[in-house]
Protein backbone atom coordinates (compact mmCIF):
# COMPACT_ATOMS: atom_id res chain seq x y z
CA UNK A 1 0.00 0.00 0.00
CA UNK A 2 2.78 2.31 1.05
CA UNK A 3 4.63 2.28 -2.72
CA UNK A 4 1.66 1.87 -4.31
CA UNK A 5 0.49 5.54 -2.41
CA UNK A 6 3.88 6.75 -3.01
CA UNK A 7 3.66 6.12 -6.53
CA UNK A 8 -0.24 7.85 -6.73
CA UNK A 9 1.34 10.82 -5.06
CA UNK A 10 4.49 11.00 -7.78
CA UNK A 11 1.79 10.27 -10.85
CA UNK A 12 -0.27 13.49 -9.37
CA UNK A 13 2.82 15.80 -8.29
CA UNK A 14 3.34 15.29 -12.04
CA UNK A 15 -0.12 16.51 -13.41
CA UNK A 16 0.34 19.29 -10.98
CA UNK A 17 3.65 20.24 -12.55
CA UNK A 18 1.97 20.18 -16.30
CA UNK A 19 -1.09 21.83 -15.37
CA UNK A 20 0.92 24.69 -14.05
CA UNK A 21 3.54 24.93 -16.84
CA UNK A 22 0.62 25.34 -19.05
CA UNK A 23 -1.04 27.71 -16.86
CA UNK A 24 2.29 29.63 -16.78
CA UNK A 25 3.07 28.86 -21.07
CA UNK A 26 -0.80 30.29 -21.85
CA UNK A 27 -0.36 33.27 -19.98
CA UNK A 28 2.33 34.44 -21.77
CA UNK A 29 1.18 33.47 -24.78
CA UNK A 30 -1.72 35.06 -24.18
CA UNK A 31 0.13 38.52 -25.13
CA UNK A 32 1.41 37.20 -28.33
CA UNK A 33 -1.72 35.26 -29.78
CA UNK A 34 -3.59 38.76 -29.29
CA UNK A 35 -1.11 40.75 -31.07
CA UNK A 36 -1.33 38.09 -34.10
CA UNK A 37 -5.03 37.67 -33.92
CA UNK A 38 -5.26 41.56 -35.29
CA UNK A 39 -3.41 40.35 -37.98
CA UNK A 40 -5.24 37.29 -38.60
CA UNK A 41 -8.28 39.49 -38.91
CA UNK A 42 -6.94 40.87 -41.48
CA UNK A 43 -5.95 38.59 -43.81
CA UNK A 44 -9.41 37.06 -43.05
CA UNK A 45 -11.32 40.18 -44.08
CA UNK A 46 -9.53 39.93 -47.48
CA UNK A 47 -10.53 36.28 -47.83
CA UNK A 48 -14.29 37.39 -47.11
CA UNK A 49 -14.52 39.37 -50.58
CA UNK A 50 -14.03 35.72 -52.17
CA UNK A 51 -18.19 35.49 -53.31
CA UNK A 52 -17.83 32.27 -55.42
CA UNK A 53 -16.15 29.14 -55.79
CA UNK A 54 -13.83 29.34 -58.61
CA UNK A 55 -11.35 26.30 -59.59
CA UNK A 56 -9.05 27.30 -62.04
CA UNK A 57 -6.13 25.47 -64.23
CA UNK A 58 -2.04 26.08 -62.44
CA UNK A 59 1.39 25.75 -62.14
CA UNK A 60 2.53 23.54 -59.71
CA UNK A 61 2.16 25.66 -55.92
CA UNK A 62 5.42 26.98 -54.63
CA UNK A 63 7.63 25.20 -52.55
CA UNK A 64 6.20 24.95 -49.14
CA UNK A 65 6.52 23.02 -45.50
CA UNK A 66 3.70 21.52 -43.10
CA UNK A 67 1.37 21.25 -45.40
CA UNK A 68 -1.40 18.35 -45.73
CA UNK A 69 -1.34 16.37 -48.42
CA UNK A 70 -4.74 14.33 -48.72
CA UNK A 71 -6.24 11.34 -50.92
CA UNK A 72 -8.99 12.38 -52.11
CA UNK A 73 -11.98 9.59 -50.71
CA UNK A 74 -13.68 9.10 -54.33
CA UNK A 75 -11.58 10.74 -57.12
CA UNK A 76 -8.32 10.26 -58.41
CA UNK A 77 -7.05 13.46 -56.97
CA UNK A 78 -4.80 14.67 -54.44
CA UNK A 79 -6.01 17.91 -52.10
CA UNK A 80 -3.62 19.86 -50.46
CA UNK A 81 -4.01 22.76 -48.24
CA UNK A 82 -2.18 25.44 -46.00
CA UNK A 83 1.86 25.91 -45.00
CA UNK A 84 4.29 27.68 -44.57
CA UNK A 85 7.94 29.13 -46.12
CA UNK A 86 10.74 30.39 -44.81
CA UNK A 87 13.23 32.11 -47.41
CA UNK A 88 15.85 32.97 -44.16
CA UNK A 89 14.26 36.43 -43.10
CA UNK A 90 10.37 35.90 -43.32
CA UNK A 91 8.06 33.91 -43.04
CA UNK A 92 4.90 33.31 -44.96
CA UNK A 93 1.86 31.44 -44.66
CA UNK A 94 -0.92 30.04 -46.63
CA UNK A 95 -4.61 28.91 -46.34
CA UNK A 96 -4.47 28.28 -50.53
CA UNK A 97 -6.53 24.79 -51.87
CA UNK A 98 -4.68 23.03 -54.26
CA UNK A 99 -5.96 19.52 -56.65
CA UNK A 100 -3.33 17.57 -58.25
CA UNK A 101 -5.50 15.50 -60.56
CA UNK A 102 -3.51 11.86 -60.75
CA UNK A 103 -4.23 10.73 -64.26
CA UNK A 104 -3.38 14.20 -66.11
CA UNK A 105 -0.59 14.72 -64.38
CA UNK A 106 -1.38 18.70 -63.61
CA UNK A 107 -2.44 20.80 -60.82
CA UNK A 108 -5.30 22.95 -60.09
CA UNK A 109 -6.19 25.76 -57.27
CA UNK A 110 -9.71 26.10 -56.03
CA UNK A 111 -10.62 29.51 -54.14
CA UNK A 112 -13.94 28.47 -51.73
CA UNK A 113 -15.69 31.57 -49.67
CA UNK A 114 -15.02 31.69 -45.85
CA UNK A 115 -11.59 29.58 -46.01
CA UNK A 116 -10.08 28.77 -42.39
CA UNK A 117 -7.14 31.11 -41.68
CA UNK A 118 -3.67 30.82 -42.93
CA UNK A 119 -1.97 28.32 -41.16
CA UNK A 120 1.01 25.39 -41.04
CA UNK A 121 1.42 22.50 -39.20
CA UNK A 122 -2.26 21.49 -38.87
CA UNK A 123 -4.08 18.03 -39.72
CA UNK A 124 -5.90 16.73 -42.12
CA UNK A 125 -8.17 13.41 -42.48
CA UNK A 126 -10.33 12.65 -45.18
CA UNK A 127 -13.44 10.53 -44.45
CA UNK A 128 -16.20 9.31 -47.42
CA UNK A 129 -19.91 10.78 -46.07
CA UNK A 130 -21.82 12.69 -48.54
CA UNK A 131 -19.30 12.35 -51.27
CA UNK A 132 -16.48 13.28 -49.63
CA UNK A 133 -15.42 15.66 -46.50
CA UNK A 134 -11.78 17.07 -44.98
CA UNK A 135 -11.64 17.58 -41.65
CA UNK A 136 -8.84 20.30 -40.57
CA UNK A 137 -7.76 20.67 -37.17
CA UNK A 138 -5.45 23.25 -35.02
CA UNK A 139 -2.16 24.29 -36.64
CA UNK A 140 -0.19 27.50 -36.01
CA UNK A 141 0.48 31.23 -37.58
CA UNK A 142 3.77 32.60 -37.36
CA UNK A 143 4.04 36.80 -37.32
CA UNK A 144 6.92 37.88 -40.42
CA UNK A 145 9.40 37.37 -38.00
CA UNK A 146 9.21 33.95 -37.37
CA UNK A 147 9.64 34.93 -33.41
CA UNK A 148 5.51 35.27 -32.05
CA UNK A 149 3.47 32.31 -32.62
CA UNK A 150 -0.55 31.52 -32.60
CA UNK A 151 -1.54 28.50 -31.92
CA UNK A 152 -5.43 27.43 -33.09
CA UNK A 153 -7.75 25.00 -31.34
CA UNK A 154 -10.61 25.89 -34.10
CA UNK A 155 -12.08 22.77 -36.17
CA UNK A 156 -13.19 22.93 -39.93
CA UNK A 157 -15.04 20.50 -42.56
CA UNK A 158 -14.42 20.76 -46.73
CA UNK A 159 -17.51 19.00 -47.95
CA UNK A 160 -15.33 17.95 -51.07
CA UNK A 161 -19.19 17.26 -52.92
CA UNK A 162 -20.25 20.81 -52.56
CA UNK A 163 -17.05 22.68 -52.28
CA UNK A 164 -17.79 24.65 -48.81
CA UNK A 165 -15.78 25.12 -46.00
CA UNK A 166 -17.67 24.70 -42.72
CA UNK A 167 -15.96 25.75 -39.37
CA UNK A 168 -18.11 23.27 -36.54
CA UNK A 169 -17.85 25.01 -33.17
CA UNK A 170 -18.20 22.11 -30.75
CA UNK A 171 -17.00 22.91 -26.66
CA UNK A 172 -14.26 20.81 -24.88
CA UNK A 173 -12.21 20.58 -27.76
CA UNK A 174 -8.77 20.26 -27.22
CA UNK A 175 -6.02 23.43 -26.22
CA UNK A 176 -4.23 24.99 -29.32
CA UNK A 177 -1.47 23.69 -30.50
CA UNK A 178 0.51 22.54 -33.90
CA UNK A 179 2.84 19.21 -34.44
CA UNK A 180 0.05 16.94 -33.00
CA UNK A 181 -1.67 13.74 -35.00
CA UNK A 182 -5.13 13.50 -35.92
CA UNK A 183 -6.29 9.91 -37.71
CA UNK A 184 -10.11 9.07 -38.42
CA UNK A 185 -11.34 6.34 -37.01
CA UNK A 186 -14.50 4.57 -36.29
CA UNK A 187 -16.99 7.60 -36.77
CA UNK A 188 -14.32 9.39 -34.83
CA UNK A 189 -11.43 12.02 -35.48
CA UNK A 190 -8.79 10.68 -32.72
CA UNK A 191 -6.16 13.66 -31.93
CA UNK A 192 -2.95 12.90 -29.91
CA UNK A 193 0.05 15.22 -28.74
CA UNK A 194 1.49 17.85 -30.44
CA UNK A 195 3.16 21.43 -28.68
CA UNK A 196 2.30 24.91 -28.17
CA UNK A 197 4.95 27.52 -28.01
CA UNK A 198 5.32 31.30 -27.17
CA UNK A 199 8.74 33.41 -27.02
CA UNK A 200 9.73 32.02 -24.30
CA UNK A 201 8.16 28.83 -23.41
CA UNK A 202 6.83 25.66 -24.65
CA UNK A 203 4.86 22.87 -23.68
CA UNK A 204 4.25 19.27 -24.99
CA UNK A 205 1.26 17.15 -24.67
CA UNK A 206 0.13 13.60 -24.74
CA UNK A 207 -2.97 14.11 -24.11
CA UNK A 208 -5.90 12.39 -26.60
CA UNK A 209 -8.82 13.83 -27.76
CA UNK A 210 -11.95 12.34 -30.09
CA UNK A 211 -14.64 13.62 -31.77
CA UNK A 212 -18.01 12.07 -32.66
CA UNK A 213 -18.64 12.37 -36.87
CA UNK A 214 -22.36 11.58 -35.66
CA UNK A 215 -22.73 13.67 -33.08
CA UNK A 216 -20.63 16.50 -33.68
CA UNK A 217 -18.95 16.39 -29.81
CA UNK A 218 -15.55 16.36 -28.14
CA UNK A 219 -14.54 13.96 -25.56
CA UNK A 220 -11.41 13.71 -23.83
CA UNK A 221 -10.11 10.42 -23.17
CA UNK A 222 -8.67 8.86 -19.54
CA UNK A 223 -7.06 5.73 -21.15
CA UNK A 224 -5.67 3.05 -18.26
CA UNK A 225 -1.70 1.58 -18.17
CA UNK A 226 1.29 3.94 -19.17
CA UNK A 227 1.09 5.63 -22.14
CA UNK A 228 3.48 7.82 -24.52
CA UNK A 229 5.66 10.80 -22.56
CA UNK A 230 4.39 13.97 -24.60
CA UNK A 231 5.96 14.24 -28.17
CA UNK A 232 4.72 15.79 -31.35
CA UNK A 233 5.37 14.69 -34.88
CA UNK A 234 5.13 10.96 -33.72
CA UNK A 235 3.09 8.10 -36.05
CA UNK A 236 -0.27 7.52 -35.46
CA UNK A 237 -1.64 4.72 -37.31
CA UNK A 238 -5.36 2.86 -36.93
CA UNK A 239 -6.10 -0.58 -36.90
CA UNK A 240 -8.64 -2.63 -38.46
CA UNK A 241 -10.10 -3.30 -35.28
CA UNK A 242 -10.17 0.59 -34.81
CA UNK A 243 -7.03 0.91 -31.97
CA UNK A 244 -4.56 3.32 -32.33
CA UNK A 245 -0.50 2.75 -32.97
CA UNK A 246 1.83 5.60 -31.58
CA UNK A 247 5.32 5.44 -32.34
CA UNK A 248 8.66 7.86 -32.32
CA UNK A 249 8.27 11.54 -32.18
CA UNK A 250 9.98 14.69 -30.62
CA UNK A 251 10.14 16.89 -27.97
CA UNK A 252 12.36 19.16 -25.49
CA UNK A 253 12.73 20.06 -22.19
CA UNK A 254 14.40 22.86 -20.25
CA UNK A 255 17.00 21.66 -18.66
CA UNK A 256 18.59 25.36 -17.14
CA UNK A 257 17.92 28.99 -18.16
CA UNK A 258 18.31 29.06 -22.22
CA UNK A 259 19.52 25.81 -22.55
CA UNK A 260 17.02 23.12 -24.21
CA UNK A 261 17.90 19.42 -24.76
CA UNK A 262 15.98 17.27 -27.61
CA UNK A 263 14.75 13.71 -27.52
CA UNK A 264 14.05 11.57 -30.18
CA UNK A 265 11.80 9.05 -29.27
CA UNK A 266 11.72 5.76 -30.93
CA UNK A 267 9.01 3.72 -28.33
CA UNK A 268 5.91 2.24 -29.31
CA UNK A 269 2.49 2.21 -27.76
CA UNK A 270 -1.35 0.85 -28.84
CA UNK A 271 -4.15 2.24 -27.63
CA UNK A 272 -6.90 -0.05 -27.61
CA UNK A 273 -10.81 0.41 -27.21
CA UNK A 274 -12.34 -1.64 -25.09
CA UNK A 275 -15.74 -1.50 -26.68
CA UNK A 276 -18.16 -1.51 -30.15
CA UNK A 277 -17.19 1.86 -31.45
CA UNK A 278 -19.53 3.35 -28.68
CA UNK A 279 -18.68 7.05 -27.07
CA UNK A 280 -18.47 5.67 -23.46
CA UNK A 281 -15.46 3.16 -24.74
CA UNK A 282 -12.79 2.53 -22.43
CA UNK A 283 -9.35 2.49 -24.05
CA UNK A 284 -5.93 1.31 -22.44
CA UNK A 285 -2.37 1.99 -23.23
CA UNK A 286 0.21 -0.97 -24.06
CA UNK A 287 3.97 -0.63 -24.67
CA UNK A 288 4.51 -2.62 -28.02
CA UNK A 289 7.93 -4.26 -28.46
CA UNK A 290 7.94 -4.55 -32.41
CA UNK A 291 10.07 -7.24 -33.99
CA UNK A 292 12.20 -6.84 -37.38
CA UNK A 293 14.38 -4.09 -38.30
CA UNK A 294 12.99 -0.58 -37.05
CA UNK A 295 13.97 2.73 -38.48
CA UNK A 296 16.84 4.48 -37.52
CA UNK A 297 15.79 7.17 -34.68
CA UNK A 298 14.89 10.36 -36.15
CA UNK A 299 12.62 13.03 -36.01
CA UNK A 300 10.67 14.80 -39.44
CA UNK A 301 9.24 11.40 -40.98
CA UNK A 302 6.31 11.22 -42.76
CA UNK A 303 3.60 8.55 -42.45
CA UNK A 304 0.52 6.62 -44.33
CA UNK A 305 -1.42 3.74 -44.41
CA UNK A 306 -0.25 1.05 -47.11
CA UNK A 307 -1.61 -2.31 -48.75
CA UNK A 308 -1.97 -5.46 -46.90
CA UNK A 309 -2.24 -3.63 -43.19
CA UNK A 310 0.71 -1.55 -43.12
CA UNK A 311 1.54 1.49 -42.64
CA UNK A 312 4.85 2.84 -43.87
CA UNK A 313 7.23 5.57 -42.53
CA UNK A 314 9.07 8.07 -45.08
CA UNK A 315 12.19 9.89 -44.59
CA UNK A 316 13.25 12.44 -41.93
CA UNK A 317 16.12 13.89 -40.23
CA UNK A 318 18.44 12.72 -37.41
CA UNK A 319 19.83 15.52 -35.88
CA UNK A 320 23.51 15.34 -34.13
CA UNK A 321 24.00 18.74 -31.65
CA UNK A 322 27.13 20.08 -30.99
CA UNK A 323 28.67 22.60 -29.21
CA UNK A 324 27.86 25.93 -31.60
CA UNK A 325 26.20 24.13 -34.55
CA UNK A 326 23.32 21.75 -35.37
CA UNK A 327 23.99 19.07 -38.51
CA UNK A 328 21.45 16.72 -39.67
CA UNK A 329 21.83 13.48 -41.41
CA UNK A 330 18.85 13.91 -43.80
CA UNK A 331 16.78 9.96 -45.12
CA UNK A 332 14.96 8.93 -48.72
CA UNK A 333 14.28 5.36 -46.90
CA UNK A 334 10.95 3.93 -46.67
CA UNK A 335 10.02 1.48 -43.75
CA UNK A 336 7.24 -0.92 -43.09
CA UNK A 337 5.32 -1.79 -39.91
CA UNK A 338 3.12 -4.93 -40.53
CA UNK A 339 0.03 -4.23 -37.83
CA UNK A 340 -0.73 -8.02 -38.04
CA UNK A 341 2.90 -9.37 -36.90
CA UNK A 342 3.95 -6.94 -35.34
CA UNK A 343 7.36 -6.58 -37.07
CA UNK A 344 9.10 -3.49 -39.16
CA UNK A 345 11.07 -4.23 -41.79
CA UNK A 346 12.69 -1.96 -44.30
CA UNK A 347 11.26 -1.49 -47.95
CA UNK A 348 13.52 -2.75 -50.91
CA UNK A 349 13.12 -1.79 -54.54
CA UNK A 350 12.90 -4.60 -56.88
CA UNK A 351 13.35 -2.87 -60.41
CA UNK A 352 11.59 -2.56 -63.73
CA UNK A 353 11.62 -6.64 -63.45
CA UNK A 354 9.53 -7.61 -66.95
CA UNK A 355 11.67 -5.21 -69.33
CA UNK A 356 14.61 -6.25 -67.80
CA UNK A 357 13.39 -10.16 -68.35
CA UNK A 358 12.25 -8.84 -71.89
CA UNK A 359 15.59 -7.80 -72.91
CA UNK A 360 17.34 -10.38 -71.16
CA UNK A 361 15.74 -13.02 -73.14
CA UNK A 362 16.38 -10.96 -76.43
CA UNK A 363 20.35 -11.09 -75.31
CA UNK A 364 20.19 -14.84 -74.39
CA UNK A 365 19.01 -15.19 -78.09
CA UNK A 366 21.62 -13.43 -79.38
CA UNK A 367 24.43 -15.06 -77.52
CA UNK A 368 22.40 -18.87 -78.79
CA UNK A 369 23.18 -17.63 -82.14
CA UNK A 370 26.31 -16.73 -81.80
CA UNK A 371 27.31 -19.94 -79.98
CA UNK A 372 28.42 -18.21 -76.99
CA UNK A 373 29.95 -20.40 -74.31
CA UNK A 374 30.19 -19.79 -70.23
CA UNK A 375 30.64 -15.99 -69.30
CA UNK A 376 32.74 -15.34 -65.84
CA UNK A 377 30.36 -13.69 -62.74
CA UNK A 378 31.00 -10.03 -62.53
CA UNK A 379 32.74 -8.64 -59.38
CA UNK A 380 29.76 -7.25 -56.80
CA UNK A 381 28.69 -3.92 -57.18
CA UNK A 382 29.44 -1.28 -54.49
CA UNK A 383 27.15 1.33 -53.79
CA UNK A 384 26.42 4.20 -56.04
CA UNK A 385 26.91 7.68 -55.50
CA UNK A 386 25.03 10.09 -57.11
CA UNK A 387 25.68 14.16 -57.27
CA UNK A 388 23.61 16.33 -58.44
CA UNK A 389 24.20 20.29 -58.31
CA UNK A 390 21.63 23.02 -58.80
CA UNK A 391 22.07 26.31 -59.19
CA UNK A 392 19.13 28.60 -57.89
CA UNK A 393 18.33 31.61 -59.46
CA UNK A 394 20.34 33.82 -56.89
CA UNK A 395 23.42 31.76 -57.91
CA UNK A 396 23.92 29.53 -55.18
CA UNK A 397 25.26 26.27 -56.27
CA UNK A 398 23.39 23.21 -53.82
CA UNK A 399 25.28 20.08 -54.39
CA UNK A 400 22.86 16.99 -53.58
CA UNK A 401 24.32 13.62 -52.62
CA UNK A 402 22.33 10.02 -53.41
CA UNK A 403 24.03 7.06 -52.02
CA UNK A 404 21.79 4.32 -53.84
CA UNK A 405 22.92 0.70 -52.01
CA UNK A 406 23.77 -2.62 -54.32
CA UNK A 407 20.72 -4.56 -55.26
CA UNK A 408 20.86 -7.45 -53.25
CA UNK A 409 22.49 -10.56 -54.58
CA UNK A 410 20.51 -13.43 -55.76
CA UNK A 411 22.31 -16.81 -55.85
CA UNK A 412 19.83 -18.03 -58.67
CA UNK A 413 21.02 -16.07 -61.24
CA UNK A 414 23.13 -17.01 -63.53
CA UNK A 415 26.45 -15.58 -65.09
CA UNK A 416 24.89 -14.15 -67.88
CA UNK A 417 21.90 -12.09 -65.59
CA UNK A 418 24.11 -10.67 -63.95
CA UNK A 419 26.03 -9.17 -66.55
CA UNK A 420 23.44 -8.20 -68.37
CA UNK A 421 21.65 -6.43 -65.56
CA UNK A 422 24.56 -4.40 -64.97
CA UNK A 423 25.00 -3.84 -68.49
CA UNK A 424 21.48 -2.07 -68.26
CA UNK A 425 22.58 -0.22 -65.25
CA UNK A 426 25.66 1.14 -66.70
CA UNK A 427 23.59 2.26 -70.32
CA UNK A 428 20.85 4.02 -67.98
CA UNK A 429 17.63 5.80 -69.38
CA UNK A 430 15.01 4.19 -67.94
CA UNK A 431 16.77 1.17 -66.65
CA UNK A 432 19.34 2.54 -65.29
CA UNK A 433 19.86 3.97 -61.48
CA UNK A 434 16.44 4.74 -59.82
CA UNK A 435 15.30 8.40 -59.84
CA UNK A 436 14.28 8.11 -55.74
CA UNK A 437 13.49 11.49 -54.15
CA UNK A 438 16.87 13.51 -52.36
CA UNK A 439 17.05 12.89 -48.46
CA UNK A 440 14.21 15.34 -47.03
CA UNK A 441 12.22 15.83 -43.12
CA UNK A 442 9.03 17.29 -43.52
CA UNK A 443 7.36 15.49 -46.50
CA UNK A 444 3.74 15.63 -47.06
CA UNK A 445 2.90 12.25 -48.12
CA UNK A 446 -0.46 10.56 -49.47
CA UNK A 447 -1.51 6.59 -50.79
CA UNK A 448 -3.99 6.79 -53.16
CA UNK A 449 -5.19 3.49 -55.60
CA UNK A 450 -1.49 1.70 -53.71
CA UNK A 451 0.51 4.09 -54.70
CA UNK A 452 2.47 6.53 -53.06
CA UNK A 453 3.27 10.19 -53.39
CA UNK A 454 5.63 11.81 -51.88
CA UNK A 455 5.85 16.08 -52.06
CA UNK A 456 8.47 18.16 -50.76
CA UNK A 457 9.77 18.79 -47.94
CA UNK A 458 13.38 20.63 -46.95
CA UNK A 459 16.60 19.68 -46.25
CA UNK A 460 19.52 21.96 -45.44
CA UNK A 461 23.04 22.99 -47.22
CA UNK A 462 24.89 24.93 -44.90
CA UNK A 463 22.95 27.58 -42.84
CA UNK A 464 21.12 27.35 -45.53
CA UNK A 465 17.59 25.70 -45.35
CA UNK A 466 16.17 24.45 -49.08
CA UNK A 467 11.93 24.25 -49.62
CA UNK A 468 11.42 21.43 -52.43
CA UNK A 469 8.77 21.24 -54.46
CA UNK A 470 9.37 18.03 -56.16
CA UNK A 471 6.50 15.36 -56.43
CA UNK A 472 7.50 11.37 -57.04
CA UNK A 473 5.72 8.39 -56.41
CA UNK A 474 5.86 4.91 -56.33
CA UNK A 475 3.62 1.34 -56.16
CA UNK A 476 3.81 0.27 -53.13
CA UNK A 477 2.78 -3.60 -54.62
CA UNK A 478 5.43 -3.54 -56.91
CA UNK A 479 7.92 -1.27 -55.66
CA UNK A 480 9.56 -1.41 -58.95
CA UNK A 481 11.05 1.94 -58.57
CA UNK A 482 10.27 5.67 -58.12
CA UNK A 483 8.89 7.90 -60.64
CA UNK A 484 9.47 11.45 -61.03
CA UNK A 485 6.19 14.08 -62.03
CA UNK A 486 7.43 17.11 -60.98
CA UNK A 487 11.14 18.19 -60.65
CA UNK A 488 12.14 20.77 -58.38
CA UNK A 489 12.39 24.20 -60.20
CA UNK A 490 15.52 26.07 -59.03
CA UNK A 491 14.04 29.09 -60.10
CA UNK A 492 11.76 28.85 -56.75
CA UNK A 493 14.40 28.80 -54.59
CA UNK A 494 15.15 31.54 -52.28
CA UNK A 495 17.35 32.30 -49.45
CA UNK A 496 17.99 35.77 -48.21
CA UNK A 497 20.85 35.54 -45.31
CA UNK A 498 20.02 37.72 -42.18
CA UNK A 499 23.20 40.15 -42.43
CA UNK A 500 22.73 40.69 -46.33
CA UNK A 501 20.00 43.37 -45.82
CA UNK A 502 22.24 45.15 -43.46
CA UNK A 503 25.37 44.49 -45.65
CA UNK A 504 23.84 45.85 -48.73
CA UNK A 505 22.41 49.03 -46.82
CA UNK A 506 26.30 49.54 -45.45
CA UNK A 507 27.52 49.14 -48.92
CA UNK A 508 25.24 51.94 -50.50
CA UNK A 509 26.38 54.36 -47.30
CA UNK A 510 30.08 53.49 -48.17
CA UNK A 511 28.90 54.34 -52.15
CA UNK A 512 27.38 57.55 -51.59
CA UNK A 513 29.96 58.69 -49.23
CA UNK A 514 33.25 58.05 -51.30
CA UNK A 515 32.18 57.47 -54.90
CA UNK A 516 34.27 60.21 -56.76
CA UNK A 517 37.09 58.80 -55.03
CA UNK A 518 36.33 55.35 -55.63
CA UNK A 519 35.50 56.15 -59.62
CA UNK A 520 38.93 57.79 -59.37
CA UNK A 521 40.84 55.35 -57.68
CA UNK A 522 39.15 52.47 -59.85
CA UNK A 523 39.76 53.80 -63.60
CA UNK A 524 44.03 54.00 -61.79
CA UNK A 525 43.45 50.09 -61.04
CA UNK A 526 41.63 49.22 -64.12
CA UNK A 527 43.80 50.53 -66.63
CA UNK A 528 47.24 49.97 -67.45
CA UNK A 529 49.94 51.56 -70.06
CA UNK A 530 48.43 48.50 -72.70
CA UNK A 531 45.00 49.92 -71.91
CA UNK A 532 44.12 45.98 -70.09
CA UNK A 533 42.41 45.65 -66.90
CA UNK A 534 44.40 45.52 -63.65
CA UNK A 535 42.82 43.42 -60.65
CA UNK A 536 44.27 44.47 -56.88
CA UNK A 537 47.50 42.38 -56.34
CA UNK A 538 47.68 39.97 -53.53
CA UNK A 539 49.77 40.93 -50.43
CA UNK A 540 52.37 38.47 -49.19
CA UNK A 541 50.97 36.34 -46.69
CA UNK A 542 47.80 37.90 -47.22
CA UNK A 543 44.78 35.51 -46.42
CA UNK A 544 41.94 34.99 -48.76
CA UNK A 545 38.85 36.60 -46.56
CA UNK A 546 41.33 39.27 -46.10
CA UNK A 547 41.75 39.42 -49.62
CA UNK A 548 37.99 39.26 -50.61
CA UNK A 549 37.66 41.89 -48.16
CA UNK A 550 39.61 44.61 -48.77
CA UNK A 551 39.36 44.64 -52.05
CA UNK A 552 35.50 44.38 -52.75
CA UNK A 553 34.27 47.14 -53.31
CA UNK A 554 36.58 46.87 -56.51
CA UNK A 555 35.14 43.41 -57.41
CA UNK A 556 31.46 44.85 -56.76
CA UNK A 557 31.91 47.71 -60.11
CA UNK A 558 33.38 45.10 -61.61
CA UNK A 559 30.62 42.79 -61.64
CA UNK A 560 28.05 45.30 -61.87
CA UNK A 561 29.48 45.96 -64.96
CA UNK A 562 29.53 42.88 -66.48
CA UNK A 563 25.83 42.17 -64.97
CA UNK A 564 24.47 45.38 -65.58
CA UNK A 565 21.92 47.87 -63.61
CA UNK A 566 19.01 45.51 -63.55
CA UNK A 567 20.98 42.70 -61.32
CA UNK A 568 19.94 42.43 -57.88
CA UNK A 569 22.53 43.68 -55.49
CA UNK A 570 22.73 40.42 -53.62
CA UNK A 571 23.24 38.13 -56.66
CA UNK A 572 26.12 41.05 -57.80
CA UNK A 573 27.61 40.30 -54.53
CA UNK A 574 28.22 36.88 -54.75
CA UNK A 575 29.61 37.38 -58.34
CA UNK A 576 31.48 39.40 -56.85
CA UNK A 577 33.07 37.63 -54.26
CA UNK A 578 33.50 34.64 -56.72
CA UNK A 579 35.68 36.32 -58.74
CA UNK A 580 38.05 37.78 -55.96
CA UNK A 581 38.41 34.45 -54.22
CA UNK A 582 38.87 32.98 -58.50
CA UNK A 583 41.46 35.50 -59.10
CA UNK A 584 43.42 34.79 -55.62
CA UNK A 585 43.78 31.05 -56.11
CA UNK A 586 44.92 31.91 -59.40
CA UNK A 587 47.59 34.15 -58.29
Amino acid sequence: MGKKGKRDKKGKGAEKTAAKMEKKVSRRAKKEEEDLEALIAEFQSLDAKKTQVIESSCPPPSPRLNCSLCAHPERDELILFGGEYFNGQKTYLYNELYIYHIRKNSWAKLDIPNPPPRRCAHQAAVVPTAGGQLWIFGGEFASPNGEQFYHYKDLWVLHLATKTWEQIKAPGGPSGRSGHRMVACKRQLIIFGGFHESARDYIYYNDVHTFHLDSFTWSKLAPAGIGPAPRSGCQMTPTPEGNIIIYGGYSKQRIKKDVDKGTLHTDMFLLKAEGAGKEEDRWTWSRLSPSGVKPTPRSGFSVAAAPNNRCLLFGGVHDEEEEESLEGDFFNDIYFYDIGKNRWFPAQLKGPKAEKRKRRRGRQAEAEAAGEEELQLPPPQAPLEIVKEVVAEDGTVMTIKQVIPAAAEDKDKSGSEEEEEEEEEEEGGALGQPLEPCPRSNAMVAVKHGVLYVYGGMFEVGDRQVTLSDLHCIDLHRMDEWKVLLEMDPKTQEWLEESESDEEEDDDVEGAEGGEEEEESSEEESEDEGGEQQHPAVQPGEAQAQYVARTEQYWLRLARSHMGPEAKDKKVLKVAHAMAKTFYEDA
